[in-house]
């Protein structure tokens, strides 16, 4: 009702089964995710969905422990949010990653043209929302796009966690450090599933991460 209120179509499903069908079947911009769900809970959906599309998912559950938020945001959710919830909170939420996911504009650096970033091996396509690293495909979520981008626009320059969330959330959205570093390590396992020696992406300790020169 909330959502409809504020001018959104959405559609329900009483069960994880339903909805993995209904998902798959007619497409939507954006899924909330309930973990506590019969016949199929959030998790394997979640795991699942990830197997066949990059939809964005935003988990929101009564399950508060930083292991299951860990977990939903290792396994590709895009964002976490614990009941109770201010709406407000959600909506501000939906807004931003429905945000993030739109074409960016291009931006003109040098390696970037028409949405275009090329840093050696790595290719990022706004257009498309592709990455490829030796002309493979990666499939990653939007967060995890718009971080990989974040990092390699500015190869070389660290990238504090504070900036990563601007880059990935928006300014004024709070997020926990430890988001962005489950996201950065679902990006390298990623890229390691299809070079096993990628090493790019570097951790500067109490820093942040930079993207490593070629």
């Amino acid at each position: 009702m909330m959502l409809e209120a504020d001018g959104f179509i959405v559609q329900t499903y009483t069960d994880g089964e339903s909805a993995l069908q209904g998902l798959l079947s007619r497409p939507v911009d954006l899924v909330v995710l309930d973990i506590k769900m019969p016949r199929m809970d959030g998790i394997e959906l979640l795991q699942r969905l990830r197997n066949r599309s990059q939809i964005p998912v935003i988990i929101l559950s009564s399950k508060d422990e930083e292991i299951d938020q860990l977990m939903g945001l290792r396994l590709g959710a895009d964002d976490y949010i614990t009941k109770p919830f201010s709406q407000r909170l959600l909506l501000e939420r939906i807004r931003a990653l429905l945000r993030r996911h739109e074409v960016n504009k291009a931006e003109n650096d040098g390696g970037i043209n028409n949405g275009l970033v090329i840093r050696g091996a790595l290719t990022l396509d706004d257009m498309r929302h592709q990455c490829r690293w030796h002309d493979q495909d990666i499939q990653l979520t939007v967060t995890e796009f718009l971080l990989t981008k974040a990092l390699a626009t500015r190869p070389g320059l660290v990238k504090s966690r504070d900036q990563l969330i601007d880059a990935a959330y928006g300014e004024n959205i709070y997020v926990d450090d430890r988001t962005i570093d489950s996201h950065i390590k679902r990006i390298r396992k990623k890229f390691r599933q299809i070079d096993p020696e990628f090493n790019k992406i570097e951790t500067l300790y109490g820093i942040g991460y930079r993207y490593k020169e070629d």
